[in-house]
């Protein structure tokens, strides 16, 4: 508690906007399938959120730099406020996809300004501590933010208002933060030639996950509807599958610490394709089934992407932690941009379930990409490996700056002036 303490305030915003996230996110799947939405409208929401969020990533350090952390971090914040207002007024797709890109590159920008002061007041005997509350807060409000839509009609105004109160109330506790001035914003650089000469398995499986992960993380709620859950069933459902991600990476990750990352890779992604490939029997599931069975899937999802990284940073060079994880993050994003719309696509063409057709597709595909690459390459060492590192389930919500606040990060600088150098 001595470390937190005096982060306190920036954790109550961080956890103010990933409520807020959580809230937001939920919300339009299941509004705009109730306006009529048809799938494909529904599945750009999700592209424009991804396409949003990577450039803010990009462009919040050049912000930043002209006007400052205090003041980019509340025109964001109010920005998002105004984001979801707007979407309460205008109920039309042609409103929501841009409003969606808008949402994204605020909260992209927002969450970088907070990871920024908390990476600030980190240091090597508690960046660790911070970073795993970090991701508590992450998967805690997320999911409340969720679950806040049990308590009501999501047909009506309230979510929309109680959403823009509390992207409004996130800006309060940083605005009246006394703490000093961040560090320049971590840069994401895409250096895929790089990155395929770390890992050819990170860079097919990332983009891969993100096609999957992004499909679901939009759709799920679409899917649940369709269906015919009800929005109490959807809200328990897309919440149990980010608490089984966070559970399942602490088994998981002591499973890829002791033997070859690409067999745990492979062995999740076969998990995760078995419950896709069961989902997607229409008609032949209960509720209770389908709750499970997307339960045991979210875990499996979930997990993926830390595996990946730590496999990644298994070969990465000594001091380019920060350059490989913001690398296979942008690739992440570009899968995000990908699999709303093939999902959105692929439902209008068959069924609800096919969005776990794509998910399954994308999961089989890791998985024969991944045994032809172990006969390519030996695994490395388990004395010669990185840590595995827990991190947030909702990888959508993660930015370079998160990365920068990985303990992992602090490993490869010889102290605090070169990380700031880096970033």
């Amino acid at each position: 508690m001595t470390h937190l303490i005096p982060i306190a305030a920036l954790l109550l915003g961080s956890g103010l906007l990933l409520l807020a996230g959580g809230l937001h996110g939920l919300l339009l799947p299941l509004r705009g399938s109730i306006e009529g939405f048809s799938d494909t409208a529904l599945g750009l929401l999700g592209t424009g959120w991804a396409i949003g969020y990577v450039t803010g990533c990009l462009l919040t350090p050049v912000i930043v730099r002209r006007v400052g952390h205090i003041r980019t971090f509340g025109v964001l914040c109010s920005l998002a406020a105004i984001v979801m207002l707007l979407n309460l007024l205008f109920m039309l797709p042609a409103a929501w996809i841009p409003l969606r890109a808008l949402s994204g590159f605020c909260f992209a920008g927002a969450a970088m300004v907070v990871e920024s002061w908390l990476n600030e007041r980190a240091t090597p005997e508690n960046r660790g501590r911070i970073f795993g509350f970090y991701t508590m807060i992450n998967l805690g409000a997320t999911t409340a933010g969720q679950m806040l839509l049990t308590t009501g009609d999501p047909a009506g105004f309230l979510f929309f208002v109680l959403g823009s109160i509390i992207y409004s109330t996130a800006l309060l506790p940083t605005a009246l933060s006394t703490a000093a001035a961040p560090m320049p914003l971590a840069k994401a650089r895409l250096d895929i030639r790089a990155l395929w000469r770390n890992s050819p398995v990170a860079v097919v499986a990332v983009l891969l996950v993100g096609i999957s992960n992004s499909a679901f993380g939009t759709l799920g709620a679409v899917y649940g509807r369709k269906i015919g859950l009800s929005v109490t069933n959807i809200a328990g459902m897309m919440s149990l599958a980010l608490l089984a991600g966070s559970l399942i990476q602490i088994p998981v990750g002591i499973l890829s610490d002791r033997m070859d990352r690409r067999v745990v890779l492979i062995i999740i992604a076969a998990i995760g394709c078995a419950c896709g490939t069961a989902l997607s029997l229409d008609g032949m599931l209960t509720p209770l089934m389908v709750t499970l069975l997307v339960t045991s899937f979210g875990g499996m999802i979930y997990s993926m992407y830390p595996v990946i990284v730590a496999h990644a940073n298994d070969y990465t060079p000594a001091g380019e932690f920060l350059k490989t994880s913001g690398g296979l993050l942008l690739l992440y994003g570009i899968g995000c941009i990908i699999g709303p719309l093939a999902a959105a696509l692929i439902m209008s063409a068959t069924v609800p379930s096919g969005l776990f057709m794509v998910t399954a597709s994308a999961h089989a595909l890791i998985i024969l990409f991944a045994v032809w690459r172990i006969t390519r390459r030996r695994a490395i060492a388990p004395e010669l490996r990185e840590d595995f590192v827990i991190m947030p389930s909702v990888t959508r919500f993660a930015t370079p700056e998160t990365m920068a606040l990985d303990p992992r990060a602090e490993e490869n600088f010889a102290d605090l002036d070169d990380l700031a150098r880096a970033t």
